[in-house]
């Protein structure tokens, strides 16, 4: 059981899951989205296995698991893993990644772990990604902890000290690991910076005064993750311009449905986790400190260093790098035959902006913008290992 100050933000206590997957199972909304997202499928039957399920583990092994290894044939071309060997698998953890994809970053994550015989862990995720009562019952059917966001400062300030107690509770007590992105919100120009904010929420709770000592009791664990494509680097690169047009430019809930849409269905190429070594050593020369905003500032540097890192390096980060700086430095990490079809990749993605009005000029600054998303990760690598 769930200490009762958490039961609105956890995952669903195994006693409430049956009556939870009963009420996802009968939502309308549910059927319409398994139809669309597993063509051929034949809900019926699923929904029988769902009505057999009555526990996490057991939804976890017995339904997702087919339903990431079908996304990840279909969509992929490949997820593999590095780094679990720098780890102490038994102990439970804090996982904080780069954000590229708002559900598959922590789902194959949970897929890599399952793979290696190891439980999924569970991840934190923005209430504004649930739009739906159904998408809620089944993030939290499915492991997922709510974030509370766009509370005023003092609810703000109270939802920031539950969610850093439950995911110091899930880590000590529940002995589960957990997954948080490094910033909220995805970096859509992909240059990963983990946010302050993040690491001073999750210092608000812990056994010691010091808040060096109180990250450590969370393990905390970098990940490095990287996609080939991104499919949603043209919508990225839409909002910028949207932006650019209007400061006050804002996405609605339909923006962030078709990106969950576009980053879950389309082709991603080829996927990698790299599970960097876990902080605390790194941490230990602070333990004597009371610069609160030091020990913050050196725990971002030291996740970003490790993230930075871990990048797998594509050709296609290369060739773009090389394009952006008009230069031929990497030209030998990528052949003609490749930098001729990421140009087309590039001019093609562009083409399914549906912006009015688009000039010669904005297209190209849209371009630019994509270019960026595949050399940024190649430049704060360069930059994290001297080169």
């Amino acid at each position: 059981m769930v200490a009762e100050e958490y039961k609105d933000i956890a995952p669903f206590d195994d006693e409430q899951f049956s009556q939870k997957m009963e009420k996802l199972v009968n939502d309308p909304g549910f059927e319409n989205a398994i139809k669309y997202v597993l063509p051929g499928s034949d809900f019926r039957e699923l929904a029988a296995t769902l009505r057999k399920i009555d526990n996490k583990e057991d939804f976890q092994k017995k339904v997702m698991l087919s339903i990431l290894r079908r996304l990840e044939e279909g969509t992929t071309d490949g997820v593999t893993d590095s780094g679990l060997e720098n780890i102490d698998l038994a102990q439970p953890r804090l996982y904080m990644s780069n954000h590229r994809d708002i559900v598959l970053d922590a789902s194959f994550l949970g897929l890599v772990m399952i793979r290696h015989g190891l439980p999924a862990q569970e991840v934190a995720l923005g209430d504004n990604l649930l739009i739906y009562e159904w998408i809620e019952n089944l993030v939290r059917l499915n492991k997922g902890i709510i974030v509370k966001r766009n509370l005023r400062m003092t609810k703000a300030l109270e939802a920031a000290r539950q969610l850093c107690g439950y995911i110091h509770y899930c880590i000590s007590q529940k002995k589960e690991s957990v997954w948080i992105a490094q910033r909220e919100g995805r970096a859509k120009d992909s240059s990963d910076v983990t946010q302050e904010s993040v690491l001073k929420m999750l210092s608000l709770n812990g056994e010691s005064d010091n808040i060096a000592a109180r990250l450590m009791e969370l393990h905390l664990t970098p990940v490095a993750i990287s996609y080939e494509f991104d499919p949603n680097d043209y919508l990225k690169a839409t909002e910028f311009l949207a932006r650019r047009r209007d400061p006050q430019f804002k996405k609605s809930q339909k923006d962030d449905l078709r990106s969950m849409e576009t980053g879950l269905l389309k082709h991603k190429g080829r996927v990698h986790f790299s599970i960097c070594k876990e902080i605390n050593p790194a941490l230990e020369p602070l333990l004597d400190s009371t610069d609160k905003v030091e020990i913050i500032r050196h725990a971002c540097a030291i996740i970003d260093k490790e993230i930075h890192s871990g990048y797998k390096i594509y050709p296609v980060n290369y060739y773009a790098y090389d394009k952006l700086e008009g230069t031929s430095e990497f030209a030998g990490e990528y052949t003609a035959e490749q930098a001729h079809s990421y140009e087309e990749y590039f001019n093609g993605q562009l083409d399914k902006v549906r912006l009015e009005d688009v000039t010669k000029e904005e297209r190209e600054f849209m371009l630019e913008a994509m270019l960026k998303m595949y050399a940024n990760p190649l430049r704060n690598q360069l930059k994290s290992t001297g080169n």
